[in-house]
């Protein structure tokens, strides 16, 4: 019983005997059986996070809010990377269904009929973050990608820029939101041109968007003084490019990112972008997670939730 309290950190224990036990487990290499102990109490102390990719660092900050919560509470987090696919992220949501997780945290709602079935089968409460979210399964954490890309069009508008263009990789569903926004806006002023709007499925780089530039003002035939990029990374090649072609920065022509990542801030000229708020959505996330898991059975405290968590237009050099 003192080896399963130690083993377990519950209070109580006295500090030397505590440290003998530790002792012990370090000398013998004893590893909890995880299985045993969620037959024994029902808490797995599992959390699965399903993001789209660990490569993009645009998801750093949200791990890092997910993490400093959960391990504090000693809670493990199963992290699965379904590559902007729904069919993958299905597969994923099965497997970590199969290890009685206390609470999911999915990125966006594309999920299929089938992962919705299976999430709301298993009764498990789950947070959908990064996206506002029309039909969430449970509580919902983000913001509206509609309403960003509308802001951002407004802005170079405002700015005085009136050949505005896009370029978009990857174009998952949150990106394709920030185009409908920036659409909308540009529609209603008379100043789309779907000629300035270029896209391509490939994944996003600072190469991709230099390459993507130089098809837009092939395409315009110069025809275009400022753009709109659905990430940094696309928008710093777009920098680049800008300065290969001998065009100025902001003067004549305007470059506007979306993330706000580290290095948009000390680029020459400093990048405007967005900023989302990723750690709090992150952090969040995990404690609206434990307020479900501890709320045991009450269902008042277990209601459905949806957080805005917002945006803001970083206006820096790259625009005037």
């Amino acid at each position: 019983m003192t080896v399963s309290r130690v083993v377990n950190n519950y209070p109580g224990v006295n500090n030397n005997i505590r440290n003998k036990v530790k002792a012990a487990i370090t000398e013998l290499g004893y590893i909890p059986n995880r299985s045993a102990s969620v037959l024994a109490s029902s808490k797995s102390k599992l959390i699965g996070v399903l993001i789209p990719s660990l490569s993009n660092v645009v998801f750093n900050d949200v791990l890092r809010g997910i993490y400093d919560i959960a391990n504090p509470a000693d809670y493990q987090v199963l992290l699965f990377n379904t590559h902007y696919s729904p069919i993958e992220e299905e597969r994923a949501i099965r497997t970590i269904l199969g290890q009685s997780p206390e609470g999911l945290i999915i990125t966006g709602g594309e999920q299929t009929a089938i992962a919705r079935t299976m999430i709301k089968a298993s009764g498990v409460p789950v947070v959908q973050i990064m996206d506002k979210i029309e039909n969430p399964i449970d509580s919902n954490i983000g913001f509206s990608h509609f309403d960003a890309g509308a802001a951002v069009a407004q802005l170079l508008l405002d700015k005085s820029y009136g050949k505005i263009g896009f370029i978009g990789a990857r174009m998952d569903a949150r990106t394709c939101r920030r185009l409908a926004g920036f659409k909308s806006v540009l529609s209603a002023a008379n100043c789309l041109d779907v000629k300035r709007v270029v896209t391509t499925p490939q994944p996003s780089s600072v190469t991709m968007g230099a390459s993507l530039f130089r098809d837009l003002m092939a395409i315009t035939e110069g025809d275009c003084d400022a753009v709109f990029c659905c990430n940094d990374d696309l928008a710093l090649g777009v920098l680049h490019e800008c300065k290969k072609m001998h065009l100025n920065v902001p003067q004549q022509f305007g470059i506007c990112g979306f993330n706000d990542i580290e290095m948009a801030a000390y680029t020459e000229p400093a990048l405007s972008t967005v900023s989302v708020n990723r750690y709090h959505m992150g952090s969040t996330a995990m404690t609206i997670l434990f307020e479900k898991i501890n709320c045991e059975g009450d269902q008042d405290s277990a209601s459905e939730v949806y957080i805005d968590t917002g945006f803001e237009l970083m206006t820096r050099q790259s625009t005037r």
